[in-house]
């Protein structure tokens, strides 16, 4: 499913908060969203994702516009996510997944079963099925969070910060599966490491402003890698197809 994000404006409490974003991103295609802290990564998700109304500028899924079609296509995992799931199971919260199929007075069917069972196999959490979602560590809510937005059978994925607070190998496993799924995916990564490996492009935010978008060795030059994150390194594609980045002795960057 194609992702078109053309000319992206938000204002917040009269502040520009986004000027201008643009994003395209192909069928299948993993693109990461990085930038410092206050650049505007999570309103451009909430942007995406119809939870945010932008000033101007056009989002569209697949070619759709409107808001119902978005909603039936896209799911997200947003850092405040867990939503109503006080007292529910894990199987329950995932089942949530399926409210805009039918609304949340509609009945789960037998297809609404299904997509829920194969989330929860997806993600590898059937031995936390019947779990209260709160008894949780926070790396078993992330892969529940996931499920649940799996359980939509969305053409659509948008995560803020999924792996944010985990240890290392719950990220690799997370962002593993999320490649695994093969739906097109928005997300926002802090960890500019994970993002040069995982993602298949990448879009830079600063100040509001995408200042550079594309292949992740375009990107991550040592110029974005200084004048935007303030550190001096370089990235390159090793023999085994990984994107690395190589920080100097002294990574800081003197002329930030």
């Amino acid at each position: 499913m194609r992702l078109s994000v053309d000319q992206l404006h938000v204002t917040l409490d009269r502040h520009r908060i986004l000027g201008g974003v643009d994003i395209e991103a192909g069928p299948g295609d993993f693109v990461g969203l990085v930038g410092p802290n206050g650049s505007g990564k999570s309103t451009l998700l909430r942007a995406v994702y119809r939870s945010l109304r932008p000033a101007d500028g056009v989002v569209r899924v697949g070619g759709e516009l409107g808001s119902r079609a978005a909603a039936l296509r896209t799911a997200a995992v947003l850092q405040d996510g867990t939503g109503s799931t006080g007292g529910l199971t894990v199987t329950e919260t995932i089942a949530l997944g399926r409210a805009p199929h039918h609304g949340l007075l509609g009945r789960d069917g037998p297809r609404d079963r299904q997509a829920v069972e194969e989330a929860i196999d997806l993600c590898a959490v059937r031995h936390l099925a019947h779990r209260d979602y709160g008894s949780l560590s926070g790396g078993e809510r992330q892969r529940v969070l996931l499920a649940r937005a799996l359980a939509q059978q969305p053409h659509l994925l948008v995560l803020d910060e999924l792996t944010n607070h985990l240890d290392i190998r719950a990220r690799f496993e997370l962002l593993h599966l999320v490649r695994s799924t093969a739906t097109t995916t928005l997300a926002v990564l802090h960890d500019l490491d994970l993002a040069a490996r995982f993602c298949d492009h990448l879009v830079v935010l600063d100040e509001g402003t995408a200042v550079a978008a594309g292949p992740v060795l375009d990107v991550l030059t040592p110029e974005v890698l200084a004048k935007v994150f303030g550190v001096a390194a370089s990235a390159r594609r090793d023999a085994d197809g990984v994107v690395r980045l190589t920080y100097a002795a002294d990574p800081l960057a003197a002329d930030r």
